[in-house]
């Protein structure tokens, strides 16, 4: 099928509302592609929530070209055949865009997917187009990041060029912070810690134009985050917004990538009216960012982006201007959920418009050091990023969760059998 009522082939690895709006809005026209090596990170819930759409698993240890030829036989037995993909994953990003090259889908080129996933070879890509950077080397083990230090000074950022997340990623004070890392376990690079304003950006492209970009302050630095500071994003559609053209910034960009369509988000620096270029991803934002802008702006961001992946240009009608955040609520350990915050007690704070919680009572749960490790979040929105920062802090003061270290769950059920 083709034309006007395109069918989409979407990568599949992680229930997020995107893809949830994806199964509801394109029954009929979507198919999923789903990895059976990252089968459990899809639970059984959003299996049974999404069954009524075709899905083609590609099977673990099995050559890539062979599965595609096993597609090609299994689309066949489809009343639609997809013409159109879209990835929103990070990390499938290298396979999932191979894959789509197989089946003869739009796709990034494995020169493109380079840039987005390596992070130093994003970083030359983005001096190659005049844009500032921290600088940063490639390193093999501690002795080149301290041969980095002596030219850069601490404190430092150590990253695997191909983390997200904040994944493994490290603000080092000095050589004693070295202590335990695996240099062979990833390939890994070093960049200078910039000071200044972070920012976070997304735009959507279509034909190879920017439409629009829409930019999100940071509360706290993601670096931070990960060690227990608040985790949130504010999408700024008002008069905050920072000083910079991000339109003509990501255009340049995705001229210099080469990029058609599809989503793109970007962090960034502004410092002393200076923007550095920080790390870009063609796919959707993490957490709940890209649904910030549809409270923030008023309109359907998820359709938006949908249209952009199935060849249209969107219409992009705001109602609003506003700033709307995504708070991510704390998980602070792992074990089993003795006791957690109503939802409806949080919808009751102002401001708060949505509340998920992604766990419940007697839930086994594994928190992680990583930017999206959560329990649930809620859409903030107010006037202002004060206001907006001010209202998540009063949710913060309301929520709590109680978790029993597995092994204390386990004695507790014991003692209550």
């Amino acid at each position: 099928m083709s034309g006007d009522r395109p069918v989409l082939l979407m990568a599949d690895d992680r229930a997020s509302s995107f893809t949830r709006y994806a199964a509801r809005a394109l029954t009929g026209r979507l198919v999923l592609l789903r990895f059976a090596e990252v089968r459990r990170d899809l639970s059984d819930d959003y299996l049974r929530e999404t069954a009524h759409l075709p899905a083609f698993w590609v099977r673990e240890g099995v050559p890539l070209e062979e599965e595609a030829r096993r597609y090609a036989v299994w689309i066949r037995g489809l009343p639609v055949r997809p013409d159109r993909f879209c990835n929103p994953s990070e990390p499938r990003q290298a396979v999932a865009q191979r894959f789509a090259a197989l089946v003869g889908l739009p796709h990034l080129t494995g020169r493109q997917v380079t840039w987005v996933r390596d992070k130093a070879a994003m970083k030359d890509r983005f001096r190659e187009l005049g844009l500032r950077t921290a600088r940063y080397a490639r390193v093999v083990d501690a002795a080149g990041v301290e041969r980095f230090a002596g030219a850069c000074g601490w404190p430092l950022v150590l990253k695997p060029v191909d983390s997200f997340a904040c994944v493994d990623t490290f603000r080092l004070t000095g050589p004693t912070s070295l202590a335990g890392i695996d240099f062979g376990a990833r390939d890994w690079m070093v960049e200078e810690y910039l000071g200044g304003t972070e920012w976070e950006v997304c735009a959507l492209v279509h034909d190879g134009d920017v439409l629009d970009a829409w930019p999100s302050a940071m509360p706290c630095r993601p670096l931070d985050i990960v060690d227990g500071a608040m985790n949130a994003n504010i999408s700024v559609a008002t008069r905050e917004a920072p000083p910079v053209d991000l339109k003509a910034l990501l255009q340049r960009i995705a001229t210099g990538m080469g990029l058609d369509h599809g989503y793109v988000h970007m962090e960034f620096f502004v410092i002393d009216g200076e923007v550095y270029a920080g790390e870009v991803g063609v796919r959707l934002a993490g957490c709940e960012i890209t649904a910030n802008h549809g409270h923030a702006y008023g309109f359907d961001v998820f359709g938006a982006t949908l249209d952009v992946y199935l060849g249209h240009r969107p219409a992009l009608r705001y109602g609003e201007r506003r700033c709307a955040g995504d708070l991510l609520l704390p998980l602070p350990g792992s074990g089993v959920v003795r006791a957690i915050t109503p939802r409806e007690e949080l919808l009751r704070i102002p401001g708060v418009v949505d509340a998920v919680l992604k766990v419940g009572v007697g839930d086994s749960v594994a928190a992680r050091r990583a930017s999206h490790n959560a329990s649930g979040y809620v859409h903030v929105t107010g006037i202002s990023i004060e206001e907006v920062e001010h209202r998540m802090r009063e949710v913060l003061d309301v929520f709590a969760i109680d978790v029993a270290p597995a092994t204390k769950a386990r004695e507790a059920g014991a003692a209550h059998h």
